[in-house]
């Protein structure tokens, strides 16, 4: 798939003003500082399209970005980010789910899962939220470029282990880096598949 157009269109945090018609949405969500931004930059080749910043926890809104005028990517804010407070910790867990469960052009969400980790808690009991409320996601492991490729592929073949204890099917998953774009032509031609199926139903 070429993108040829992306545009930041609206962030909000009520997802009753996302935006209106039925175009697919492709969400990304992760811990703070899994590399999001830097990921969706990546993806549509334009490098200040979201915003990277060096502090984690920053994105607190729901971003839509119009791809190709024809689909949206959405970055949601980081969860699991222990500095914000209580208060602030529970305004984006509500954020969060209102748009995943409420959000019905939400087509797949990507979860970005640090591949330099071991098996994290947090985001192996958010997936397992995911299956319990049956939402459609795919695993996006990043930043492969900052080890050996041997032990990037250790530590994915650790997480699906640990993924494989409670799934009888594992989503699909991506292996990428937005330092030197490994990943970019799997992850757009997977988008590109749901839209073209999306099309044909």
């Amino acid at each position: 798939m070429d993108i040829t157009s992306a545009e930041f269109v609206i962030s909000n945090t009520d997802v009753k003003k996302c935006p209106a018609g039925i175009f697919p949405e492709y969400a990304f969500i992760g811990r703070s500082n899994v590399g999001k931004s830097s990921l969706i930059n990546m993806l549509t080749g334009r490098k200040g399209l979201a915003m990277t910043s060096a502090t984690p926890g920053k994105t607190m809104l729901i971003n839509h970005f119009l791809i190709n005028k024809s689909w949206y990517i959405v970055d949601l804010p980081g969860y699991g980010y222990a500095k914000r407070g209580q208060k602030s910790q529970a305004q984006i867990q509500r954020i969060i789910e209102d748009y995943i469960l409420q959000r019905e052009q939400m087509t797949n969400l990507f979860v970005l899962i640090d591949s330099r980790l071991d098996p994290q808690t947090i985001d192996l009991q958010f997936m397992e939220w995911l299956g319990e409320h049956e939402v459609p996601f795919s695993i996006v492991f990043t930043k492969a470029d900052k080890l050996k490729s041997g032990k990037v592929n250790t530590n994915i073949r650790q997480y699906l282990e640990k993924l494989n204890e409670q799934w009888e099917e594992l989503p699909p998953y991506f292996v990428t880096s937005s330092e030197n774009k490994m990943g970019r032509k799997e992850l757009l031609d997977y988008i590109e598949s749901i839209n073209r199926e999306l099309k044909t139903q």
